[in-house]
Order: structure tokens, then sequence, then C-alpha cells
């Protein structure tokens, strides 16, 4: 299993359209609304990493208002 953190941006008036769109997704599993730099923060699991990637391009990217996003990748590398 992979987990990747996408931050998002959203044009102005469209954050409770997008976020309540993001629920919908299977793969987020977590959705968080931000003040500062970036307007919502989500939690996606999938099989693997290129998985993430699709589904930042594919289905987060295509919600009509996101306008950028910042895809992180966790790692269990220091757990042990």
């Amino acid at each position: 299993m992979a987990i990747g953190f996408a931050l998002l941006s959203i044009s102005p008036l469209h954050e409770k359209t997008v976020y309540e769109k993001l629920t919908h997704i299977s793969e987020i599993v977590e959705v968080h609304p931000l003040f500062g730099e970036f307007d919502i923060l989500v939690k996606i699991e999938a099989s693997d990493i290129d998985s993430i990637g699709s589904i930042v391009i594919n289905k987060i990217r295509a919600i009509q208002g996101v306008m950028d996003s910042k895809t992180l990748i966790g790692t269990k590398s220091l757990s042990g």
C-alpha cells in the first residue's frame, strides 16, 4: 500500500464544492481544509506510487476549481 498527501490550491469560491467532490473519491481517506498557502490537504491510499500519480492527475486535478497541487509520497523507511 502506498500513501500520498496532496496539497491543493483552490480558486476562490470553489472551496466547498471541491471539498465535497474530494470526499467522493474512494482512494482519498482524509480531507482537511487549511488556512495558508494551500487550501485543502488530502490523504490518498493506493496500491502503489504510480496509482497515486494517476489519482492526482485524473481524479483530483480534473475537478473544476483545483488550480494547483503539490503531491508528497509517504515512506516507512524511518519506522524501524
